[in-house]
């Protein structure tokens, strides 16, 4: 299944070539049996027996190279080289961390004073830009590069220490905190949902959240667009009523967006992905968490803007 963050769509822990392969009809020479319907059916990504770079000796005569007919992932025993939860979450904790870092010392460092703050704000997205070049750059590389993510992170933690202190300082305090809790508050729920099962991520589920992620990034655009070439808030959706509405809308599909990222790093672990495939996992999580909460720290902001 591919993931949608900017590592996106172009590669996911499968590695296809499709969807996700949800539903597919079995390959030509592929396996005949128990494989109609079973959305990974068209063989373990990570373990075939010829091709696959990562089912080299001594990884080839695995139990887990074998098709799953029952209709599941095959779990992959704890190996050497392979993507455990630990991997994932060691990493993840890094680049949240560097973020957290960063975000701090923007803060302390950047002051939103009037006289200051053209200055902080000038660098603050400045730092967006060059994060947002960077997360391009290794959405394109074939391997995760662990300095380049952890660039990434640092440079888009200098934006959000910028942003959340003009927030923070200027519209709403406690802006910040409140936008962190909310964050956690998604990210716990989604979590439960998804291991309890009430989050089922098929085809359908992947599609839906696409089309409407694009619809909502082109909307966006386009008020963006309305705003800069014709001052004020553009078209009005990222304030008032519509703002608000919007800035649900964001959460929401933040929300999504983490189930998605949660079936990658299921799917990783159960196929055997190397170990590398962990900083993927860290950089997808990441930037959907930064998006939860962006749209968190909007939406307050528009909220108290209203008062």
């Amino acid at each position: 299944m591919r993931s949608r963050n900017p590592v996106f769509s172009r590669r996911g822990f499968s590695r296809d070539n499709g969807y996700a392969g949800f539903n597919a009809a079995p390959q030509a020479g592929g396996p005949a049996v128990g494989t109609q319907g079973h959305p990974y059916a068209q063989g373990n990504p990570y373990a075939q027996p010829s091709g696959n770079p990562y089912a080299q000796n001594p990884y080839a005569q695995n139990p887990y190279a074998q098709q799953d007919l029952q209709g599941a992932p095959p779990q992959a025993p704890a190996t050497t080289g392979r993507m455990t939860m630990d991997d994932v979450v060691l990493r993840t904790a890094s680049t949240l961390g560097t973020l957290i870092v960063t975000a701090a010392l923007a803060w302390a460092l950047l002051p939103v004073d009037d006289a200051h703050i053209n200055r902080s704000y000038g660098i603050g997205v400045a730092a967006a830009l060059v994060g947002m070049v960077l997360a391009f750059v290794q959405s394109f590389k074939r391997k995760a590069s662990p300095g380049l993510i952890l660039t990434y992170a640092a440079f888009e933690g200098v934006f959000l220490g910028v942003v959340s202190s003009v927030v923070d300082n200027r519209i709403a305090s406690g802006a910040a905190m409140q936008a962190v809790i909310g964050t956690m508050a998604v990210f716990a729920a989604v979590l439960v949902a998804y291991k309890a099962g009430w989050i089922r991520v098929n085809r359908r589920f992947y599609g839906f959240v696409m089309a409407a992620a694009l619809g909502f990034v082109l909307l966006m655009m386009v008020n963006l667009l309305f705003a800069v070439f014709g001052g004020g808030d553009g078209l009005g959706f990222r304030s008032g009523g519509l703002g608000i509405f919007f800035g649900v809308v964001g959460v929401i599909l933040g929300a999504c967006f983490l189930a998605l990222d949660f079936k990658q790093v299921e799917d990783g672990i159960a196929y055997g992905a190397p170990r590398d495939e962990a900083w993927l996992a860290a950089f997808g999580l990441t930037m959907t968490l930064v998006w939860i909460y962006m749209e968190f720290l909007r939406l307050i902001a528009i909220l108290n803007q209203n008062d």
